[in-house]
C-alpha cells in the first residue's frame, strides 16, 4: 500500500490485542495497514468497512493475502450494524476506526480535499451526494459562517464567509486552488506557518461527509456489536473528533462527572458500567513516528474493553 502509512499501529494492536479465532471490524479500511497488520498478528477474521469505492477497489489486493479472512463491504461506518447483520456478523471481538482522511484521498488532487494541488472543489468519500463546491456556492452567507466556525473552529469566519460570497457572485467556485485563495486573500498569516485555508478546508470536508454525526452512529453501532472482552480503539486526529470520543467512552465505562448533590436524580443509583477504560488519557504518537510522518502529529488514541469476559 505505497503512501499509506497507519497511524500508532504498534498502539493500536497493543489496544485491540488480536487473538486466533477472532472476528474483528476494521471500519475505516483506507489503505488497508490495520486490516493487513491485524490479520499477520493473529489468525482471525476480519471485516473492512469503507464508504470510498476507491479504497474497497485497492483492498482486493489485500484480500486475495488473506483468502476466506478478509471481508469488504462498501459503505459508511456508521451503518456498521445494518452492514454487519446483512453479512451475518451479530458480535465482534474487537473494532478499530481511524478518524483521520485517508492519505490516499488527499494525495489526489482530482478528489478536492486538498489545496496542495489545484483540483475540482470535491471532498466527497463516497463520490455521491453533495459536494463542497455545492456549499460554497449554494449556502447563504451567515449560514457558510457557521459551518466554518463550529467545523473548523475558524476564527474568522465570517471574514471569510463573506470573502466567498463575493467571489461567487463573479464566477462559481469550483476549484480548491480558487478557494484557498479567496481564503488567504483576506486572512494573515498564521505565525504557527499553518495554511490560512486549512481550517475552511476541514469544515467543508466534515460537513460534505456528515463526520462527526458519522462518529456517533459508529461508537454506538460499536457498543452494542461488541462481545463480552471485545475491544473498541478509535484514533482521532483533531479535538471536535475527540471530543466525542471521549465522552461516549467515559460514560459507557461509568466515569462521567457526578451529578451536583442538589440534582434529585443523583439520588438514584447508577446503572453498572458496561464497558472499562483501557486508555485514561489518550495515548499520543511517538517522537520515531512523527518524525518519520508528520500527519500523526495531531492523533490521539482511546480505547474501551467490554466486561463479562472473552466472547465463546
Amino acid at each position: 500500500m505505497s503512501g499509506h502509512i497507519p497511524v500508532m499501529l504498534r498502539e493500536v494492536l497493543a489496544q485491540l490485542a488480536p487473538r486466533q479465532d477472532g472476528v474483528y471490524l476494521d471500519g475505516t479500511f483506507g489503505g488497508g495497514g490495520y486490516a493487513t497488520a491485524i490479520l499477520d498478528t493473529a489468525r482471525c477474521t476480519l471485516w473492512g468497512i469503507d464508504r470510498d469505492p476507491d479504497a474497497i477497489a485497492r483492498g482486493a489486493a489485500v484480500a486475495e493475502r488473506f483468502p476466506g479472512r478478509l471481508h469488504l463491504i462498501q459503505g459508511q461506518f456508521g451503518e456498521m450494524m445494518a452492514l454487519l447483520t446483512k453479512a451475518g456478523v451479530f458480535l465482534l471481538d474487537g473494532i478499530v476506526l481511524d478518524l483521520g482522511i485517508s492519505s490516499f484521498q488527499i494525495d489526489e488532487p482530482e478528489r478536492g480535499f486538498s489545496f496542495r494541488g489545484d483540483g475540482p472543489l470535491d471532498m466527497r468519500m463516497s463520490k455521491q451526494g453533495t459536494s463542497a463546491a455545492d456549499l460554497v456556492n449554494t449556502l447563504p452567507e451567515r449560514d457558510l459562517a457557521d459551518v466554518l466556525y463550529e467545523l473548523g473552529e475558524e476564527r474568522a469566519s465570517r471574514r471569510i464567509a463573506k470573502a466567498i460570497v463575493t467571489a461567487r457572485t463573479e464566477a462559481p467556485i469550483e476549484t480548491t486552488g480558487r478557494l484557498a485563495s479567496i481564503i488567504r486573500s483576506v486572512m494573515p498569516k498564521d505565525g504557527s506557518g499553518m495554511d490560512p485555508a486549512t481550517r475552511s478546508f476541514q469544515a467543508l470536508r466534515i460537513e460534505v461527509n456528515d463526520e462527526l454525526g458519522e462518529i456517533e452512529r459508529a461508537l454506538a453501532a460499536a457498543a452494542e456489536l461488541l462481545a463480552p472482552g471485545g475491544r473498541l480503539v478509535v484514533v482521532s486526529f483533531h479535538s471536535l473528533e475527540d471530543r466525542i470520543v471521549k465522552r461516549f467512552m467515559t460514560e459507557i465505562a461509568g466515569r462521567a462527572p457526578g451529578l451536583s448533590r442538589h440534582d434529585p436524580r443523583g439520588l438514584t443509583d447508577r446503572p453498572a458500567a458496561l464497558f472499562r477504560m483501557l486508555t485514561t488519557k489518550p495515548l499520543r504518537p511517538r517522537a520515531d513516528e512523527t518524525n518519520i510522518n508528520p500527519r500523526a502529529r495531531s492523533a490521539r488514541l482511546r480505547a474501551i474493553e467490554r466486561l463479562g469476559g472473552f466472547a465463546a
